[in-house]
């Protein structure tokens, strides 16, 4: 196990977010599961999503998600922004801004493609802003128009 993991407390969903994230993003696994009886529902795992790995529980309604921690998937290409924008909101997810989406487990995550942070890595600050402006006005990014901000700047 990792020195530092993140741990997720889920009201009753644990094993459907599991599964809906190994499936989701490549090289993802379920290490190891437990089960209050033999036949009983999930209570806790350690798994791993596009090679972080989490602990995750089923803590009941005592316990929510908030955008103060999101997962951040850094993505190579509008391609793969496309494919997993798309994945979540088929499960479900709501589009919030800025590449930011809520799962329909209460998690938020940033789809971002990497051609953001090398735009908005420019030393030019008018450049940066062109980018920063642009990206806040769109919920899923898309690297066209982040380009042609950049470029228009």
């Amino acid at each position: 196990m990792q020195k530092v993991t993140p741990f997720l407390m889920f009201n009753d969903q644990l094993e459907a977010a599991i599964a809906f994230y190994t499936a989701t993003f490549p090289g993802s696994e379920v290490r190891n599961r437990a089960s209050a009886s033999k036949d009983g529902p999930l209570v806790s795992a350690e798994f791993v999503v596009g090679g972080q790995v989490f602990m995750g529980y089923n803590g009941g309604p005592y316990f929510s998600f908030s955008q103060g921690i999101s997962l951040y998937v850094d993505c190579v290409d509008q391609a793969e922004v496309d494919t997993y924008w798309d994945a979540l909101v088929q499960a479900g997810a709501k589009p919030v801004n800025c590449g930011w989406i809520t799962d329909p487990f209460g998690i938020t995550w940033q789809i971002v493609p990497r051609r953001f942070t090398e735009l908005i890595g420019d030393p030019d600050p008018l450049k940066v802003k062109a980018v920063f402006d642009a990206m806040m006005t769109m919920e899923k990014l898309d690297v066209a128009a982040l380009e042609a901000a950049y470029a228009g700047s």
